[in-house]
């Protein structure tokens, strides 16, 4: 007799079906096996509101996590009840929320941008100036494949940002050169690949099922591949994947160090850095909203608050003494 599926590899099935991330499927199952042992391992099937509830507040009040952590929770154990179980889950209204701070990102200035982009070289220099340069999110820049990349009209099309959508940002002319060389290197590196019988990328969406031939095609490999190869841990299969996100987190970090800045500078403060220096330079706030890809200007509307001209551009009276 067959035996019926763990409820945890139900939920692999069902994240994979609907072509969520391994990020996601990771977060996802962490969350609900978490939820299952705070309430004794009982299964999720005896439980509702009233234990997601009890689960949410436990996190606010006793583990202090942030209101995303606390929000990703909860839409994991949505999932799990709604895709998974097929349960209508009641409204889940008792619950100690965790506090949102408001708070300004961290903005580099011009010079301070260069100081660290001084301290960069190599793969790191080139990505971290993509991160400034095109306004690009971290995630966006290694998953970054060279079909993507436009020379001649000097534009990156960024395939499946956050939010499930694509988008047009610039290419910085400064960057066509280096870029250039990068994807030599990495069409040659594609070639020893399928030289030693391997060469295939992952593609997304079932996509290699539809257009076989397209995972060994040059065009869907990635910008910046790994150093070696890997073993895919959904489908098992060796190939190489993109470079890994921490490297250059690391690298950028070491840089915000030895160029002596005092702000908590990471990549994504060059993402942020992006946004106003355009808004400085004069850029319509709408312009800089379909640059970045946020899908409300009010997400946009942070970057005013922050911008180079003291508070709120009013001038200090002490000045004018």
């Amino acid at each position: 007799m067959e035996r019926a599926p763990r409820l945890l590899d139900e939920v692999r099935e069902r994240i994979r079906f609907k072509h969520y991330s391994i990020r996601t499927e990771r977060s996802y199952v962490g969350w609900i096996r978490r939820f299952i042992l705070f309430h004794g391992k009982r299964h999720p099937r005896e439980m509702g509101a009233r234990e997601v509830e009890a689960f949410l507040t436990h996190l606010a009040s006793n583990r202090d996590v942030a209101a995303s952590t606390q929000n990703q929770a909860f839409s994991a154990l949505l999932f799990l009840y709604r895709d998974v179980l097929g349960v209508q889950l009641e409204a889940v209204q008792n619950v100690e929320r965790a506090k949102k701070p408001t708070r300004l990102p961290t903005v580099l200035t011009r010079n301070e941008v260069r100081a660290v982009l001084a301290h960069l070289d190599g793969t790191n220099w080139l990505m971290a100036s993509l991160l400034y340069g095109a306004g690009l999110r971290l995630m966006e820049c290694v998953r970054l494949r060279i079909k993507d990349v436009d020379f001649e009209r000097r534009e990156i099309l960024v395939r499946d940002g956050k939010g499930a959508k694509d988008r047009v940002t610039m290419l910085p002319s400064s960057l066509v050169s280096p870029l250039q060389k990068r994807m030599r290197r990495t069409c040659e590196l594609h070639r020893q690949d399928r030289a030693s019988g391997y060469g295939g990328v992952w593609l997304p969406d079932a996509l290699s099922r539809k257009y076989p031939s397209a995972p060994h095609e040059t065009g869907w490999q990635y910008v910046f591949p790994a150093s070696v190869l890997s073993l895919d841990p959904r489908s098992r299969v060796r190939r190489r994947h993109h470079v890994g996100e921490q490297a250059v987190q690391r690298a950028v970090k070491k840089a915000v160090r030895a160029a002596g800045l005092a702000k908590p500078a990471s990549c994504h403060t060059l993402r942020h850095s992006f946004a106003t220096h355009l808004l400085e330079t004069g850029y319509d706030i709408r312009t800089v909203q379909e640059l970045l890809g946020h899908s409300d200007v009010r997400t946009t509307m942070i970057y005013t608050h922050v911008l180079n001209r003291g508070g709120k551009g009013v001038r200090s009276p002490l000045d004018a003494t």
